[in-house]
């Protein structure tokens, strides 16, 4: 008699939803158990600059909608932490002091804001934009045609940026190291992307950076920003955007390489045969450039779910590791990215 399989994924995010969705496709009498620290169901946060319109509701930025989970037999533990792996059992152990068996595991649980050691300790005077329940704390922030102050610039931040100027609010970017984070571009490039940027509305101070973030005097903004030019910035709100930094403490002790993420070969399986990684956690191993490397990105993500499953599967599918990066100044005054491209 087959053995049933327990696939566990460790992440709600877009990686780990396509991936629980083709892993009950091509498995059918599987169990399927997604773990996440998120109070709610997954979402899209690469439409979550859409939560300043005034007609935005959660539901807007669900990945499924709630009943998709019960007719794919999908089950998703909310708000649960995963403290470490433990592969030789084949188990996770949870805040809670749960223990949860698998047979084979995706780590899914993407990445959170990178702080650079300069900003480190005005930490707790950024807001944060990574999910739903942040980005609603930031637009609770901002008043009507406020003033957003953006520290780093990179591309998250930058879709940000442009959907606020469009929507009538006043946008800073202080960056240098980090603007147009993760593309890399050299500084005669990036003041012609500047440029556009400035065509767009979008107030940008490159090359530039920051000595001190204050709370704001009374009747003034909520936050006073000192630059070492010597010029100040007081916003409404300020965020840092200097790039994700993989969501990987969890597994500390658990016998599996890592670098800044989780190392897996281009059928994205890490060094144990029963753990797969997707989405922003993992560096795919990349033979064009001859070494680990991230992929980030819609499409990315989305196909690194749907291979991921394939392979957990019995599949053995690669991940194409070749691909056109570039940042793109189009002849309308606006900028094309492939970290902006999403269905």
């Amino acid at each position: 008699m087959a053995k049933t399989e327990h696939y566990v994924i460790i992440g709600n995010g877009v990686a780990g939803s396509e991936a629980a969705l083709h892993l009950r496709q091509r498995d059918q009498d599987s169990r399927i158990t997604m773990v996440t620290a998120s109070k709610l169901l997954s979402i899209n946060r690469y439409v979550l600059p859409k939560i300043f319109s005034s007609s935005a509701d959660w539901r807007d930025f669900l990945l499924h909608p709630p009943e998709f989970y019960d007719q794919q037999r999908i089950s998703v533990r909310r708000n649960t932490w995963v403290t470490h792996v433990e592969p030789e059992q084949k188990r996770l152990i949870l805040r809670h002091r749960e223990s949860l068996s698998y047979t084979k595991l995706l780590i899914a649980s993407g990445g959170g804001r990178y702080i650079p050691e300069s900003l480190s300790e005005f930490r707790d005077l950024m807001l944060k934009f990574g999910s739903y329940e942040e980005a609603r704390s930031v637009s609770n922030a901002l008043p009507k045609g406020g003033h957003i102050a953006m520290l780093g610039g990179d591309m998250i931040g930058l879709d940000l940026a442009r959907s606020l100027v469009h929507d009538g609010y006043k946008v800073t970017v202080v960056g240098d190291d980090y603007l147009f984070w993760p593309h890399h571009v050299d500084q005669e490039e990036k003041q012609k992307f500047v440029a556009v940027l400035q065509g767009m509305g979008i107030d940008v101070r490159s090359g530039i950076g920051v000595t001190s973030i204050e709370e704001g005097a009374r009747n003034k903004p909520a936050r006073h920003i000192a630059l070492d030019n010597k010029e100040t910035i007081d916003a409404d709100v300020v965020l840092s955007f200097c790039g994700l930094m993989p969501s990987v403490a969890f597994m500390a002790g658990a016998g599996v390489d890592i670098e800044r993420g989780v190392l897996v070969n281009p059928q994205l399986q890490s060094t144990d045969e029963n753990i797969w990684a997707a989405g922003d956690v993992c560096q795919i191993w990349s033979p064009e450039e001859n070494q680990y490397r991230f992929f980030y990105g819609w499409e990315n993500v989305k196909k690194m779910g749907e291979i991921a499953a394939l392979n957990m599967t019995g599949g053995h599918e690669s991940i194409s590791t070749f691909q056109d990066e570039k940042l793109i100044a189009t002849k309308t005054g606006q900028i094309d990215s492939p970290f902006w491209q999403y269905g």
